[in-house]
């Protein structure tokens, strides 16, 4: 295996093992039947995680994030090339989109999270006891976000993912990882928060704000 391929490879499965990582835990047991909603959102937030103080409507995460996360061209200023984003949908999680340079090994995937119900506090009750970085972040478009990361140190860091709260129950998860002229030279959770703004700004945009 030439040194370039065993990047991309490591890159791969770098991005995988992010994704297996920040899994939101156990599904979480059933409302009553006579106050579903209401029973879910007044037990958020938890396990550390900040209120959203201004929620955007649920609406805007509906569909196909290969569409509406982000445009061919941003995806092409994060990641130098604009394949087409391959969407799928993780379980118990909701729709995500991936978009994957085959040449450079970068990638970037977004998941808009709408089936847990949890938002951020999943990921704060899930991820944050695991992973070796763990940064709250400045609010991205007025959305409380946080950065993690199974690698510790930029030397070996090569994916991070940055996660925002639409509202108290739903979130979007943005994942980057570098191409393997990167890795070492370039924080992937400051790439990662620079792509989760993108994503938020055109949510906002849909949102009508």
């Amino acid at each position: 295996m030439t040194p370039r391929h065993a990047l991309i490879q490591i890159a791969a499965i770098g991005f995988a093992a992010l994704a297996t990582a920040c899994s939101r835990g156990p599904e979480p047991a059933p409302t009553s039947a006579a106050h579903p909603a209401s029973s879910a959102s007044s037990a958020l937030p938890h396990s550390g995680a900040p209120k959203v103080e201004h929620p955007l409507p649920a609406s805007v995460l509906a569909g196909d994030p290969c569409q509406t996360a982000l445009t061919e061209a941003q995806v092409g200023r994060i990641i130098t090339t604009a394949p087409p984003g391959k969407p799928r949908t993780a379980a118990r999680l909701g729709p995500t989109c991936d978009w994957h340079n085959i040449d450079s090994g970068a990638a970037v995937r977004v998941g808009y999270v709408t089936e847990d119900h949890q938002g951020l506090s999943a990921v704060y009750q899930n991820s944050q006891p695991k992973v070796k970085v763990w940064r709250p972040l400045p609010p991205i478009q007025g959305l409380p976000a946080v950065a993690f990361s199974d690698f510790e140190g930029i030397g070996l860091n090569s994916t991070c993912q940055v996660s925002f709260g639409t509202s108290d129950d739903l979130s979007v998860d943005v994942t980057i990882t570098l191409g393997e002229s990167k890795i070492g030279k370039v924080d992937p959770c400051g790439v990662a928060a620079q792509a989760a703004e993108i994503v938020a700004t055109n949510l906002r945009q849909r949102a009508g704000s």
